[in-house]
């Protein structure tokens, strides 16, 4: 049997699919269309890894990304490669990004090589049991980034295995996002010029890097205005202002009869205070949401947010918190009646593709940030989502859909 497409196994019937050839068939006394779920196939399905290595992922970029604490010229991530037992394989990407993710490439490498070890070694265990293993191997914020990308590689892995793609594994809500792009800290002409090519492809919601020099950042907010004069506005300061600027801001742009949909992280992530003050104003006043990114880096942190009502937003990034980290959090933000927005760092199509997954599948996702593969100057990935300017569809290819060319980035 080829590719299995919408048909789940029912958990209680599944057996290990077979591989014969390069053709994987799968022995069921009976099947149903019922979603069998990723929390049920946590318990319920085997996972022996044969394989697993982490490799450099380098990919320039289109031009240098800066944000208001940092500025980057080119990608130095790691791509994961898990291959099982029954001959599937399955994908996931590490991000290093300066200054936000703890961990540098080097670093990336060598703890994803310990952990790959230690799970060829493990021999079966459940979904369930693996994924908590590796989160007991690589505990904490500080190793989050090495986290994601072998728990995608091994989520990636178990979706293809039996046959479906990511975005019906986790839920099935839908297969399209339409995501922002980002202008990051450029000149008012740069700016400008951006702004106009991203009207022309199509995008209507711009996300513009503040935060560090507020009176240039107003020139850039009236370039791109010029340009791109129905374009919806997320203003992203990365930590960058202070809570009276954050507010001088808002007070510009209404003076310039701009509203911004999302004031993303305005201040520093430990100025909770601020933050809260920030949202308030914000809210009341001029009817902006504000999202917290750097201040939200677990659910500990989410749970303070809800609590002391510090933003309206939470931005889910798995190299914050993991895959596993990411669903507790989700649930607990709709729980709690916060919005959601997934965002990423500068990632490929590996990464991004596996974040757009988890959002169109589970679905309730306000704000849509995953556009990093539209910066690069190569696409390293073959095969995965389909884009059409700022919209991504997910096809019925098994797992991710995509996948690099090893050997070529050895």
């Amino acid at each position: 049997m080829g590719s299995i497409g919408f048909t789940f196994f029912s958990p209680k019937l599944y057996k290990k699919p077979m591989i014969t050839g390069t053709t994987m068939t799968a022995t069921t006394s009976a099947t149903t269309k019922s979603n069998m779920g990723f929390k049920t196939l946590m318990e319920s399905f085997s996972v022996d890894i044969h394989k697993a290595e982490g490799r450099p992922l380098n990919v320039p970029l289109l031009a240098p990304f800066t944000i208001a604490t940092s500025r980057i010229d080119k990608v130095e991530n790691v791509a994961i490669r898990v291959e099982l037992s029954n001959g599937c394989c399955g994908w996931g990407e590490s991000p290093v990004l300066p200054f936000v993710t703890a961990e540098d490439q080097e670093m990336v490498l060598v703890k994803s090589g310990e952990v790959c070890e230690v799970l060829k070694k493990c021999g079966g265990m459940s979904l369930g049991d693996v994924l908590r293993h590796v989160g007991q191997l690589l505990p904490g914020h500080g190793l989050a980034s090495v986290r994601a990308g072998i728990e995608m590689a091994v989520i990636d892995a178990v979706a293809t295995s039996i046959g479906t793609p990511l975005w019906r594994f986790f839920g099935g809500v839908s297969n399209t996002i339409t995501t922002d792009i980002t202008i990051p800290i450029v000149s008012p002409a740069e700016a400008s010029k951006l702004a106009s090519k991203y009207y022309k492809e199509g995008f209507k919601t711009l996300k513009l890097k503040v935060g560090k020099d507020l009176n240039a950042d107003i020139e850039v907010l009236q370039a791109i205005r010029a340009a791109h004069p129905h374009c919806l506005f997320i203003l992203d300061a990365n930590e960058g202002y202070t809570s009276s600027e954050a507010i001088q801001v808002l007070d510009k742009l209404h003076e310039m009869q701009v509203t911004p949909i999302l004031f993303e992280q305005p201040v520093h992530r430990d100025d909770w205070e601020g933050l809260g003050h920030v949202t308030r104003v914000a809210k009341t006043k001029y009817g902006v949401s504000v999202a917290a990114d750097e201040s939200c880096r677990s659910l500990a942190d989410v749970r303070e947010i809800a609590k002391r009502q510090l933003a309206d937003v939470v931005n889910i990034k798995l190299a914050k918190v993991g895959v596993l980290g990411a669903l507790e959090i989700i649930d607990f933000a709709k729980a709690s009646g916060l919005d959601l927005m997934i965002g990423g760092m500068v990632e490929t199509r590996l990464a991004m593709g596996f974040s757009g997954h988890l959002a169109a599948g589970i679905g309730g996702f306000k704000f849509i940030d995953l556009d990093t593969p539209l910066l690069l100057a190569e696409d390293p990935v073959f095969g995965g989502y389909e884009v059409s300017g700022p919209t991504y569809k997910f096809t019925n290819a098994r797992g991710h859909g995509g996948f690099l060319h090893w050997d070529h980035i050895a």
